[in-house]
């Protein structure tokens, strides 16, 4: 029984009942002509639960299916007042938003943990109306002009001769499309990066992808980009990792962002701007702003943030709100425009006319997770679904009937104004603009500006995708497009495929590296990490216990794995066992005093080996060092530390985990 309905949703009984609110005396058994006889069709409750039953899926999304979301609050710091006149930027204004984080190309039944391109959608409940950022995990996109979509997306889903694979671009078709359209190339890498496998929707940053036009109080423009940049930093998950995660764990991502919730450790993220002089050019340092595959280094624009984003809240119910949320690029606030973007055009149409399938009607902005919290008055009628009772008899404008209400708004009423920008005179036509040619300065911005492991992970990822490809030709074109972008990807992944590496073309381009684009480099805080903790029968629980308080005090989640699920000392509960436990799901491993005598336990020495290899944290005391000796690790090393006891382990996790990894220790392999 649920406390406190969500809103609009009716008033909950401890009875069952139908639909209808009729109370239920039977649900097992059917209504039949006698005990042995046949099912009677006038069974209103047999036939309301089937039909039920029968129709309780909907359509999924064609893409981001597959998804997981969160309530939270969203708080202005009014730096954004000078630039728009969006009342939620307001200063110190708090609005309730709804996200849902998503995979692209896998079906609902897909792994979290595939590589692939992620949605960050939010949706402002604003007073003023509902505000929609539906943006990606990732800048750039594949194509510059929506009526490309359909292809990108259909290559890049499973063959459909026999629907594999499932939520992967390893394959014929996607780098088939990507090696002809070159355009792609940029969004590609990045994928191809550690940016393509986020270790957590927590730890990553989010793209409005689009250049919009704000608009003051005083009328004045400016042309912007929207960034999210997560508290606890930018974070990927190691190859191998990914691949563990989905056998081990499919549902990872939306099991650690409802489980960091759960435990307080609220996800939190600043939004910023880019801002831009609104030019007829519509371009900045000679990028063209209205181009989705290009961003603009943050060196050239610094990203200034207007206000923070807190996830508090899980969902009560996945479908009702998760699932059934819709997302529009069109629902805009008065100060917040559209630009000319040919792939933002094309969304715009795009987003309704999919909810009129997925949702079964037009009304779907009357589903709870979809209502507006600003007042509606909107004269459409009917249609399936259709929830509100209206009143008048004049849904139309201009009316006398009903007095003329709803009445039309203007600047004292804060009316959505679309901004009256000159269209130059033109003819018709299917063109675009020369500087949409150049498809590969960027991608060698980006492959510039990673660190030598992270290059490393580049070429590794390169090298797996392609070795999946079947035709030899698509290889080789790929390659083409590898040697157009640095010699030492070419080079690094024709070597992995045991091919030549073709020389460029041309000339390469010689941009400014931005270090912004590597996800190195900073430290973050150890909100929500797990950090697992091996226990032997004869570690000591007071130890261990003051241990455990510490690290959630510093709002980590010790886990305790310990050879049986019997509580450590008749009290402290176990987590893990041995034979459960594997060291993907941990952030750090910690061996406890008393644990020396299951040194030789396969199922330790596993863990320890694959803490170590992917470069987490590992600590022990006591007799927990030789647990790590046993597994031939050196003591100490990079991210490798004895300690004198479990309060001083507690006191250098944090800043172990500030990195995520250790990555010198990659140098070391």
């Amino acid at each position: 029984m649920t406390d406190t309905p969500s809103p609009g949703a009716p008033e909950q009984t401890e009875w069952l009942t139908t639909s209808g609110g009729v109370r239920l005396r039977e649900t097992d058994k059917s209504l039949k002509a006698g005990e042995r006889g046949p099912t009677l069709l006038q069974d209103h409750h047999l036939r309301e639960k089937i039909t039920h039953f029968d129709h309780e899926r909907i359509p999924e999304r064609v893409v981001h299916a597959r998804g997981a979301g969160a309530h939270g609050t969203f708080t202005a710091y009014g730096t954004a007042e000078t630039v728009t006149s969006a009342g939620f930027l307001a200063e110190g204004r708090e609005t309730p938003v709804f996200v849902r984080f998503s995979t692209v190309l896998g079906s609902r039944g897909s792994a979290d943990t595939v590589r692939d391109t992620r949605g960050f959608a939010t949706k402002f409940y604003t007073a003023e109306g509902t505000f929609d950022l539906v943006g990606n995990n990732i800048p750039v996109f594949f194509i510059r002009d929506g009526i490309k979509f359909p292809d990108v997306i259909h290559a890049g889903k499973p063959h459909p001769d026999r629907e594999i694979p499932q939520a992967q671009s390893a394959h014929d078709t996607f780098w088939d499309f990507v090696s002809l359209h070159t355009e792609a190339q940029h969004h590609t890498l990045w994928n191809m990066s550690d940016r393509g496998i986020a270790r957590s929707y927590r730890m990553m940053e989010g793209f409005g992808v689009h250049t919009f036009r704000l608009v003051n109080a005083a009328g004045e423009t400016s042309l912007a980009k929207f960034h999210w940049k997560p508290k606890l930093g930018v974070h990927g998950l190691l190859w191998e990792e990914a691949q563990m995660l989905g056998g081990f764990d499919p549902d990872f991502h939306r099991r650690d962002l409802a489980d960091a919730i759960e435990a307080g450790a609220y996800p939190e993220w600043e939004l910023g701007v880019q801002i831009f002089p609104d030019t007829p050019e519509q371009t900045y340092e000679g990028i063209d702003l209205l181009d989705p595959t290009k961003l603009v280094p943050e060196e050239i624009a610094p990203v200034q943030t207007i206000g923070r984003l807190v996830l508090d809240r899980n969902p009560d119910n996945f479908f009702a709100e998760t699932e059934q949320v819709a997302f529009h690029v069109g629902n805009l606030v008065p100060g917040i425009d559209v630009t000319d973007d040919a792939l933002l055009q094309a969304r715009l149409f795009s987003y309704v006319d999919t909810q009129l399938t997925r949702l079964g009607g037009p009304n779907f902005n009357q589903i709870p997770v979809n209502r507006p919290h600003a007042p509606v008055n909107d004269m459409l009628r009917d249609g399936f679904h259709q929830h509100e009772v209206h009143r008048g008899v004049a849904p139309y404008h201009p009316n006398s009937l009903d007095g003329g209400c709803p009445f039309l708004a203007g600047d004292p009423q804060g009316a959505f104004l679309d901004n009256p920008v000159t269209v130059p005179e033109t003819v018709k036509q299917r063109a675009q603009p020369a500087s949409f040619d150049d498809h590969f300065s960027q991608p060698r911005l980006f492959w510039l500006s990673m660190t030598p492991v992270e290059k490393q992970h580049i070429v590794a990822a390169y090298a797996f995708e392609l070795g999946k490809v079947h035709e030899p030709e698509i290889r080789e074109r790929q390659l083409r497009c590898l040697a157009e972008i640095a010699p030492d990807l070419c080079g690094g992944v024709a070597a992995a495929l045991g091919l030549e590496a073709p020389s460029p073309a041309g000339e390469l381009a010689d941009p400014e590296p931005s270090p912004a684009l590597s996800m190195l480099g900073g430290t973050y805080p150890p909100d929500g990490r797990v950090v697992g903790i091996v226990v032997g029968p004869d570690s000591p629980a007071e130890e261990v216990d003051g241990l455990c308080a510490a690290l959630r005090g510093s709002r980590m989640t010790p886990l305790l794995v310990a050879p049986t699920a019997a509580p450590l000392g008749g009290e402290l509960e176990v987590g893990r066992t041995f034979a459960t436990a594997r060291s993907v799901e941990f952030d750090a491993l910690v061996v406890a005093d008393g644990a020396g005598t299951i040194a030789s336990d396969p199922h330790v020495m596993l863990l320890v080996e694959e803490i170590f290899r992917h470069g987490k944290a590992l600590l022990a005391w006591g007799d927990g060092v030789e647990v790590i000796a046993t597994a031939g690790i050196a003591v100490p090393a990079p991210g490798v530390k004895a300690e004198e006891s479990g309060s001083f382990v507690a006191a250098e996790l944090p800043d172990l985990l500030g990195a995520h990894r250790s990555w010198e220790r990659f140098a070391l392999s």
